[in-house]
Formats: C-alpha cells, structure tokens, sequence
C-alpha cells in the first residue's frame, strides 16, 4: 500500500470544487492556475504532479488588524449578500493578549482531533490510514495503538474524532468516529466506543455503536474524505450528540437529503453510549422521521462543542463557495441548508433559489464570507487568558488561521485572527485542562497517501 493514494475516481469533480475555493480565496498564484491547489476543506484531494509539493504555494489569505474594523476587507462571494441582524458576519477586530506557541510534536500524520487524559497524556486520532497514537508529556508519540481495526472488515479505514466517556477514570472507555470503505466506494460516518489499555497500548472491547443511514453515499462520486462530519460532543446527561455531513458532491442543486428526515445525512443525532436513539429527541414520534435526529439543514459541519458556561451546544460547517457558519443547535431546528445560504455554488451560480433566509429555518449566528473553511470548536472559560474568557476559538483550514470570536449572550462582537504567521491550515482546537490552547495543524498536502510526510504539529499556546 505505500505510496497509494487514499482517493478514487471522485478526484476530477474534487479538484474543481477546492480550485474555485482557493480561487476564491485569493490564495493561488496566477502562474500557478494550472495546477490543483490543497483543498479548502482539508479534504483529500488528487493531482497530476503529485511530486509538486505543498510549499510551492506561496501565498495565503491576510487579514487586516485595525482596531474597530473587520479582519476581512474583500469582497462577499455572494454579491447581493447582506447579514440579517448586526454583527453577524464581519465583526470589527480587537487585539487582546499577547501569546507563546510551544511545538509539543511535529511529526503527526494527517491528525484530526485530540482528547486530554487524566494523567496528562493526550490521545491524538490520524486520519488516514486511521490510527490512534498517545503523547506523553516529554512529547513523546507513541505506535499507533492496536486493537482499532476491530471497527472495520476493510483494511482500509479513516478515523475521525475522540471523545473519553464522562466516567473514564472508572471505566477506560472511549468513543470515536470512523468511516471505511465498501465494495469499492466509501461509507458514510460510523460511531464506536472501546475501552483504552493505555500500558498495553491498545484497544479492547472495541465496539461499532451506531452506523448512519444510509451507509453507502448515493453515487460513487462521493468522496470518502468529503462532508463526512464526525464531530462528537458528550452532553451532561451522557448521550453522545455526533454531527453527520450531508455527503453531497456540491453543484447548483444539492442533494436534498439535509432536509428529509429519513436519513442521517445533514443532521445532529444524538444517541446513548449504547447507540441507541436518545430519550427526549424531538421527532421521536414523527411518523417517517429516524428517531435519533436531533436537529436537520446542515451541510458539512467540522465544530461541536457545549458552552461550559451556559450548557448549549454550538457547531462550525462549510458553506459552499461562501457562507461558513457559526450555529447555536437547538432541538428540531433546520437550519437551511440547502434550502438557503449565505455563499454560491463553486462554480458562481447561485445555490437552488439563492436566497439567504427562509420562514422556519434558522439564521446562523455568524457566517463568514468569503470562507475560512472552519474547523474545530472550543470554548474558553479558563483563567489561564483572562483576556480570553467569553471567546470562542475556531480553527481555519482555508483560512489558515486560528479565529478567536468574543462572544456577547448569543452575538458575537469581535474578532481576531491567530496564528497566521504560520501559514498552516488548523484541524482542531482545544482547551486543555491546564487553560492552554492547544492546537492541531493539517498536514495542508495535495495528496493524502499512505505515505504522506508525517509533519502536522500538535502546538500549545500559553502567556507571553
């Protein structure tokens, strides 16, 4: 398998998909138009000159830094845009605190989300090919543990997030999502739990909880790495509420299956640490509706996570060719897509009726335009960054930055853009017990293979 790309014949449509968006971006060098940039959704993506490398690409989103102004000075991508209420999109700028960024490892294939253990350790999920792997703290990174591909019959698998059970100083158990491929073509997002023998460096009891319906996208055009969702946040009760992507392969029209209620494409389930469809969801006695449905109208959502302050849970997704949002998800909303948006279709025309706002479905609390491609979600309520309570943190694969939102009740009133010296697409967010943030950079790579240089970074960000 070394050096096999982890793609199928889904790469030509894929390719003018992330082409547009960087277009769009401004970040592609008109010397260059002729070649395919790195996705703008940190998807997997195939090219003709696969030795070019990923450095060649030199230039990358700016934003601007005057206090009271917002970070994006260019142009929406959907002309006739205009936000809906104050603020909810392009808020003004402001610089708080003064920060150290710490590599903790920098030679991570391909990660995609984290979680802290209790004795300090942080458990790290590869993509593909899917593995977990622990870092202690020397910074030292283990083998990938064994046990993981108990979740699949095809050798071939990626995995997603990680989240530990809210008791696992008592019972070691873990939950992550995956997805696989079948027959040729690619599954869509799957729930699994196991118990962690971290001194065997293992997995055990490794069990598929939940599989979502349908589990074959429809048409084989369908990426394995695209729109898959597989975002996990524990809420207080227990219940595991896990974000699928809607899976559709972009175009003026999309699939529809964000607004049917008969699959889980394009929706928040929410399920017990058994599998099960949760107690209480709200179309548990709709006639047709799947009972594990939590709420519906979302595209390719990449952020989940609960306020600690507040208990509500909050979601990132990308828009198409603009209009990435910031949601607060409630129980039984639609949220729209792709019914309405704040963006356009990659390849300019507007997305079904091109309208923004729709009677009965919901308005996202920001949206930014044009896009940063959102990723992981945190929350800050630390005391480590008094400057930083009350903001929410958001990476940007797209973007190429670490987005710091301040957060007023349910609006959000300013903005600031970190990390971008970096010049890296963020994965993941997180915050860690410490009251550190800890960061996941994307390997940012035209091509995802078996072999893909293994130089994604795990940083942390503390004091100056």
């Amino acid at each position: 398998m070394v050096g096999k790309p982890i793609v199928r014949s889904f790469a030509p449509a894929l390719i003018k998909v992330v082409f547009v968006c960087f277009t769009a971006l401004g970040t592609v060098p008109a010397e260059q138009a002729a070649a395919p940039p790195p996705s703008s959704e940190g998807r997997a993506a195939q090219t003709d000159n696969p030795a070019k490398p990923a450095h060649t690409w030199q230039h990358f989103p700016v934003y601007a830094r005057v206090e009271g102004q917002p970070i994006q000075t260019r142009p929406p991508e959907k002309s006739d845009d205009r936000p809906l209420f104050p603020q909810q999109t392009r808020a003004p700028f402001h610089a708080t605190a003064p920060y150290t960024v710490t590599t903790l490892t920098s030679t991570l294939h391909a990660p995609w989300s984290l979680a802290f253990l209790p004795d300090g350790k942080i458990l790290v999920t590869e993509k593909l090919p899917g593995a977990l792997r622990i870092l202690d703290q020397h910074g030292v990174l283990s083998r990938p543990l064994s046990g993981v591909a108990a979740v699949s019959s095809s050798p071939e698998f990626g995995l997603l997030d990680v989240a530990l059970d809210p008791h696992f100083d008592a019972n070691h158990r873990i939950f992550f999502t995956f997805f696989e491929w079948v027959d040729k073509n690619d599954s869509n997002t799957y729930i699994a739990r196991a118990r962690l023998d971290e001194a065997a460096g293992a997995l055990t009891e490794v069990k598929v909880i939940f599989r979502t319906t349908p589990a074959i996208p429809s048409h084989g055009s369908l990426a394995a790495a695209t729109k898959t969702g597989g975002r996990i946040a524990i809420g207080p009760d227990g219940n595991l509420f896990v974000v699928i992507g809607d899976r559709d392969n972009a175009g003026a029209t999309p699939w529809d299956v964000a607004q049917k209620l008969d699959n889980d494409l394009g929706k928040t389930i929410r399920i017990t640490p058994e599998g099960k469809p949760a107690p209480g969801n709200p179309f548990a006695d709709t006639p047709g509706a799947l009972p594990e449905i939590w709420a519906y109208g979302q595209r390719s959502q990449e952020g989940l996570a609960f306020d600690p302050a507040t208990g509500r849970l909050w979601e990132t997704e990308h828009g198409p060719r603009g209009g990435d949002e910031l949601n607060l998800i409630e129980p039984g909303k639609n949220y729209g897509w792709p019914v309405i948006t704040h963006g356009i279709d990659y390849g300019g025309l507007p997305v079904g009726a091109g309208i923004t706002a729709h009677d009965g479905m919901e308005q996202p609390v920001y949206y930014w335009d044009p896009v940063i491609a959102p990723s992981g979600l945190a929350f800050y309520r630390g005391d480590l960054f008094p400057q930083w309570k009350n903001s929410i943190f958001i990476g940007g694969l797209a973007g190429m930055l670490l987005d710091r939102l301040t957060l007023s009740g349910d609006k959000v009133v300013a903005e600031e853009p970190l990390l971008t010296d970096l010049h890296t697409r963020i994965r993941d967010v997180r915050v860690g017990p410490d009251g550190a943030v800890y960061v996941l950079t994307d390997s940012g790579v035209g091509v995802l293979t078996d072999n893909t240089p293994p130089t994604s970074k795990l940083l942390k960000l503390t004091p100056k």
